[in-house]
């Protein structure tokens, strides 16, 4: 008996606690969502490259208005893209991930499109900030773009759900309301 025969491991050895996984997939992210977050990433982008490209400004707090927006866009919609995309969607579960999204996509769409209009504004007219705050204006279409194309889809489920009755009602002609065996 001192071989250990008799004690051998009555139990199983403890799970270990999944890993989060640092790769990327984009299961979470539908065909035209993933082409809005594209096409928002790449006109933020593009409007922070024309921006900085800018070398002489008149009246330059309209400019560094555009910049502080555009780029704050560009990081924010990234950072959005990359909870989508990695374990953070499970982790912070997909009511929250919607919500923000669309409560950011929505402030983003916003001031990116006042942030073009000022520019506009107070632009020295160079092709260059021609060339920003057009992609300014572009991108900001897409943001709202996007928040209202998610706010006529939850109207659209709103409606579904509350067309829908569990018990439709009691009608005269449905077949459950007939009697059983005809009386004479």
């Amino acid at each position: 008996m001192e071989n250990g025969a008799v004690y051998n491991e009555t139990t199983e050895p403890q799970a270990k606690s999944p890993r989060l996984s640092l790769g990327c997939t984009l299961r979470h992210l539908g065909r035209w969502r993933l082409a809005t977050k594209a096409l928002q990433t790449i006109l933020s982008l593009l409007a922070v490259i024309c921006e900085e490209i800018v070398a002489d400004c008149m009246n330059c707090s309209g400019l560094y208005f555009f910049e502080f927006i555009s780029c704050s866009a560009f990081l924010l919609n990234l950072l959005i893209l990359g909870v989508y995309c990695t374990g953070a969607y499970e982790t912070f579960g997909e009511d929250k991930v919607q919500k923000v999204n669309s409560w950011a996509v929505a402030v983003i769409g916003i001031l990116f499109l006042l942030a073009s209009i000022v520019f506009t504004a107070t632009s020295s007219g160079f092709a260059v900030e021609k060339a920003a705050y057009v992609f300014g204006f572009l991108a900001s279409t897409a943001f709202l773009a996007e928040f209202i194309a998610e706010l006529i889809y939850h109207w659209n489920q709103k409606q579904k759900t509350e067309g829908r009755s569990e018990n439709p009602g009691n009608t005269q002609t449905a077949t459950e309301n007939q009697p059983l065996n005809k009386q004479s």
